[in-house]
């Protein structure tokens, strides 16, 4: 056993949170508040008595990879937060990261986490049937709809994960999201098992619309009805609607409780021995980002995420992001959480993530001699 790990034994990772920020122990009341409004502090939920908790502080971590995040943070043309846990050694390193940023397809790990819950809890199987048609269709990325539209599309519950998770389909999601109870089902989930500063909101088409400054239609579904809708507006209507977007998200998530509900993940806190295995391999299964973490993976490095791109207005990007497991050769594992908003679309995002990949890569190389 390691120091950091002897350190930390006995202690909550979650009170310490609290305390590092000088906050209360949260309450039952803050437990059951308005499921958009962000929690401050994780819920406290102490880890199984085999693993010692998390421990969410600089302590133990690498000096060099602090003063490096801080620095590409700092750097960003943009709004940045970047988390960082050590799994095994149970630090935590953030620039930024406790207010909200736009998680926008980043929200799909959650329905994926709340449907493998409700697997495990023996209320769905995840090899039940479901049958999708036109009043699924949602909109912008969903390569089930040509399935759809050729006469309707039977599959199983964990196909429609996979195809969200790795394909980020939002028909797929949001049809695995009302088959197990809808939205509130996911925010149960997420209070349930203490997650922390993380929203969700109605589902894709809701979300995207309310962004847009629309009400969602499902005629929107259907070829470019929503970017016709969407364009007819007057651009003030729509930069209102962006802007408040942006300042406080729907669906917004601190990368702070996301880095640490991924640790908590791979640690087995969340799930199942078996469900945390399959959303784990379906996540290292993911085709979305090529160009962000994943492109600065050094050889017999590992990134199982999920990634996230908001509407554009005026070059503007509501949120690109990409949040996962950063495993080495050695089986190391951090987990790695970065969120933006950055001024210009210009693959500034893309560039800071494999800067920060690059950097753990380096730290660990450096601890580990070499």
């Amino acid at each position: 056993m390691t120091p950091v790990l002897r350190r930390i034994q006995h202690g909550f990772g979650w009170v310490a949170a609290g305390l590092a920020l000088g906050l209360p122990a949260p309450s039952a009341a803050q437990v059951q508040q308005d499921p958009l409004a962000p929690l401050t502090i994780p819920v406290v939920r102490p880890f199984p008595q085999s693993t010692p908790p998390l421990r969410p502080s600089f302590q133990g971590s690498p000096a060099g990879l602090r003063d490096r995040i801080t620095a590409l943070g700092r750097s960003f043309d943009g709004k940045v937060g970047i988390s960082v846990v050590s799994i095994g050694e149970g630090w935590q390193i953030d620039h930024n990261a406790i207010v909200l940023y736009p998680q926008q397809s980043c929200s799909k790990l959650w329905v994926a986490i709340a449907a493998l819950d409700l697997v495990d809890k023996g209320r769905v199987r995840l090899d039940d049937r479901v049958t999708l048609g036109r009043d699924d269709l949602t909109l912008f990325h969903q390569p089930l709809r040509d399935k759809i539209l050729g006469g309707g599309h039977t599959t199983s519950l964990g196909s429609l994960m996979f195809t969200a998770i790795t394909e980020s389909d939002n028909t797929a999601n949001d049809k695995l999201m009302r088959s197990i109870g809808g939205p509130s089902t996911v925010r149960e989930m997420i209070a349930a098992k203490g997650l922390g500063s993380i929203r969700f909101y109605d589902g894709e088409r809701a979300l995207q619309s309310k962004i847009a400054g629309l009400i969602w239609s499902q005629n929107y579904s259907i070829g470019d009805a929503f970017y016709k809708a969407r364009g007819a507006l007057p651009l003030s209507v729509r930069k209102a609607s962006f802007d408040r977007y942006v300042a406080d998200p729907y669906d917004g998530a601190s990368p702070h409780a996301v880095a640490l509900a991924l640790a908590r993940l791979k640690r087995g806190d969340l799930l199942s021995p078996a469900s945390t295995s399959r959303l784990l391999s379906t996540m290292a299964s993911t085709r979305t980002g090529k160009a962000r973490v994943r492109a600065a993976l050094a050889p017999g490095w590992k990134w199982s995420h999920k990634t996230g791109t908001g509407q554009v207005l005026q070059g503007r990007i509501g949120g690109i992001n990409d949040i996962g497991i950063l495993t080495a050769p050695d089986g190391t594992a951090y987990a790695v959480a970065i969120m933006t908003v950055p001024n210009r679309s210009d693959g500034a995002a893309q560039g800071l993530m494999q800067s920060v990949a690059r950097a753990v890569i380096a730290a660990h190389l450096s601890r580990d001699g070499g």
